[in-house]
Parts: C-alpha cells; structure tokens; sequence
C-alpha cells in the first residue's frame, strides 16, 4: 500500500469503531466486494425491500381490487401517514405540506402552473448555473408556455470566470438588482455537478423582501441534508427519492407546498386523486374538482403502490437513524475524505466542491485534469463506483448510513494509483 496513506488507515479503523450510526450498515443490501459511493445518483436498498414488495405482491395476488380497501392495511389510504410522516421530518414541513407523487420534472411543471404566474412587471425567473438540465429544459418551456422569450425572462446566475463555485453574493446581488421583475426564484439546494450547498435562508428571505416567490430542487438535499423548508417560508418544492432516499431506480417523486398557499384558489392542473378520498368515488357525480387540502391537493392520478413500497421501507430507517446524526456523520466523512485527497499531488487533480463543511453535503466532486474517462474506468476495474459527468468531472459521494471510513481510505489509495497509471 502507498505509504503516503498508510498513517490514516488506524484513524480510519478508529472513526469506524467510533460510529455511533455504523448499525445500519447490516440493513442494506451491498454490492459484493465493492466500494459503493455513488449515492448521490442512485442509493442501496435497505436489505427488507425484497420482503415488503413479495407482501405487496402476495397482496394483489391474493386479494386483486379488495387490496384497496382492505381494513386497515388497504392501499387506498394506510400509506398516507408511513409515506408523509417522516418525509416532512426530512424535510423541515408539515405533514400536509409533503407528498409523494409522479417524478421531479412532473412535479415541476404541476406547481410552476401555480407558481409561475408573470406579469407585465415581473415576469422572470432566476436560476443558477451549472442546473440540472431536465430543470433548464422545463423552465424555459413553461417562460414559452406563457409567450415569452428565455433569452429575455431566465436569469442565469453563473459562476465568475476561473471559477468552479457560485458566489452567494452574486445571488443575492442580482436578486436585488433585478427583484421587481423576478417572479420567480428557483435554484438547487445542493447542485448537481458541484455538490456546493447554498445558504437559502439567505436568499428565501431576501427573495421574500424583493416580492418574489421562491421554490428550491431538493433532489439533492432530501435525505443528505436538514432541511427547514416552513420555518424557511420557502413557497415550494420538488425532489427526487431515488438518490439519498433509497427508493429504488426511478422511485417516485416528492413535492412541497407551504401551508400559506392551501386555501389559496390558485392555477392547477387537476387530476382526480386530488380529490377527497371520502368523496373521490362518487366520479360522475361529482363534475367539478374540489381539492382536498395542502399539497396531497395538487396529485392527478392513482399512485403505484410498488412503486412506493421501496420508499416505505427505507424511511423507516432514516427515522430511526435521525437525520441531524446522519449529518454529523456525513461531515465527518467529507472532512476525512478531503483530508486524504489533500495528500495527492495538485497536477493530478482539483476539489471543486467547497472546504467549508456547511457549504456542502455527502458529495465531493473532483476535476481530473487527465484522462478522467480512463482513471474512473481503472477504478471500476478495482470494484469502485462512482460517476463522471463531462467533460471531467468525478463525482464520490459515500453514504452516512452504509459506507465505512475504511471504504474512504481505501477508495483513496485506489485513485492514487489510477491518477499514477492515467497522468502521462
């Protein structure tokens, strides 16, 4: 072994026995003989997945259309509390500001109906860049859904020119400047490409002074962050579940509404599932969309129960393990992980994810400045997973609830020895 590394390997072991949540390791299912860090783009299952969905399944084979109504454990309505509980815990909501529903560019376009109303005045949207892209595609469709022109209504923060990160000043100075036009800020809690974190209470409440309304991208931030999204005043949100919340590939998406807009008779588009669930059957009956209340209002169509069962499972955990201990952990994981990066020469490489542990979450991104297709190859042939993303970017983000300190040191010496194969 590299002995530039050799002297972290007991502190590794140490931080290991010292793990107040190392418990949960045992509840999740683990790539054999890897080093899994790429939770930021897909997490594990937690090992009861299998078991829940074969009793979901066992359910419809036994019971067909009565697994719906079935006493107490019927689909139709016993998922609501399991599901909404502990989301809105992560979260920093009220129960019925949270819901599980559709997919993150659904959710999106179904509250920027409610939440995108410009005017003559204010009539733009402020975003930041690098931003995800299916958020980009789906913004500047709803600025053409309204008539208007991207290239004059989307506000592109960026970061200035040399740089990697965005500057929280430059945020708030162009919310200032250009505030009476803005009707919308929508930005990432956690970017995608970076993994810097934002300070949004910052900016929720400078966004608030200017008249704007305000909605954040949590895709990467539920499950990997506290979140305060009421106390925040934040007007809503949408996230995935699939990447910290280990829902499964293309789990289910979640949405946010806050409280202040729930008697509001605001713009949607309506499906019947937002509908009492005491009156929804009543169909023909009932012509008119009466919506039920809070965010479970702005649901269309009946969700999949399998789809959710994955879900279940894993918040179960998340509530066990608490997510301000998860927190912890994870800070102490990038700190050591950072820690050892330090030790590798610069010209192999650049952190672009910030120093400062409340600037960012679980993810560290780092620049290759060679062949970074060919050293995430080397890595995948020594059993690790992470992920890259153009032109050379790899992102490594490890998991307070299943990867060890150990895993860290080792996926260290690891790249050491492919940046050394691939530099020439």
């Amino acid at each position: 072994m590299n002995t530039l590394f050799q002297e972290y390997e007991t502190m590794a072991n140490q931080l290991d026995a010292n793990d107040p949540l190392k418990r949960f390791r045992d509840r999740f299912a683990l790539p054999k003989n890897k080093i899994y860090l790429c939770n930021n783009s897909l997490g594990l299952p937690p090992l009861e997945v299998p078991t829940a969905m074969e009793a979901q399944l066992q359910k419809w084979a036994n019971l067909g259309v009565d697994g719906w109504f079935q006493e107490k454990t019927g689909w139709y309505s016993s998922l609501d509390r399991p599901l909404r509980d502990p989301l809105s815990h992560l979260l920093g909501a009220k129960y019925d500001e949270v819901i599980v529903m559709n997919s993150l560019t659904v959710n999106l376009h179904l509250l920027m109906v409610s939440f995108y109303r410009p005017t003559e005045t204010r009539y733009k949207i402020l975003i930041e860049a690098p931003s995800f892209p299916s958020d980009l595609y789906a913004l500047k469709d709803q600025i053409r859904y309204h008539g208007l022109d991207p290239k004059e209504a989307l506000i592109i923060v960026e970061p200035r020119k040399g740089e990697h990160l965005l500057r929280q000043s430059d945020i708030e100075e162009m919310i200032v400047q250009e505030g009476s036009s803005i009707a919308l800020v929508y930005l990432s809690c956690v970017n995608f490409l970076t993994g810097q974190l934002l300070d949004i209470e910052k900016i929720t409440k400078l966004a608030k002074e200017q008249g704007c309304l305000v909605g954040y991208d949590v895709a990467h931030a539920a499950g990997n962050i506290p979140l305060e999204l009421h106390r925040l005043q934040v007007d809503f949100a949408v996230g995935c579940s699939y990447k910290y919340l280990c829902s499964g590939p293309g789990g289910p998406g979640i949405a946010y509404v806050h409280s202040s807009h729930h008697d509001q008779n605001l713009p949607r588009f309506s499906g019947w599932w937002g509908n009492d669930p005491k009156t929804r059957f009543q169909m023909q009956l009932q012509p008119e969309f009466v919506p039920y209340g809070g965010a479970y209002s702005w649901q269309l169509s009946t969700p999949s129960i399998l789809a959710m069962t994955p879900l279940l499972v894993s918040l179960k955990i998340f509530e066990e393990a608490g997510i301000h201990e998860m927190r912890k952990k994870s800070k102490l994981q990038t700190a050591f992980l950072l820690e050892l990066l330090e030790q590798i020469p610069a010209h192999y490489l650049e952190i672009v994810t910030p120093e400062n542990p409340n600037e960012r979450g679980c993810q560290i991104s780092l620049l290759i400045k060679r062949n970074a297709e060919k050293v995430l190859k080397n890595l995948e042939n020594k059993g690790v997973i992470c992920d890259f993303r153009p032109p050379n970017i790899i992102r490594v983000t490890p998991s307070p609830l299943y990867n060890t300190f150990f895993e860290i040191y080792q996926f260290i010496h690891l790249l050491t020895e492919a940046l050394e194969a691939y530099h020439g």
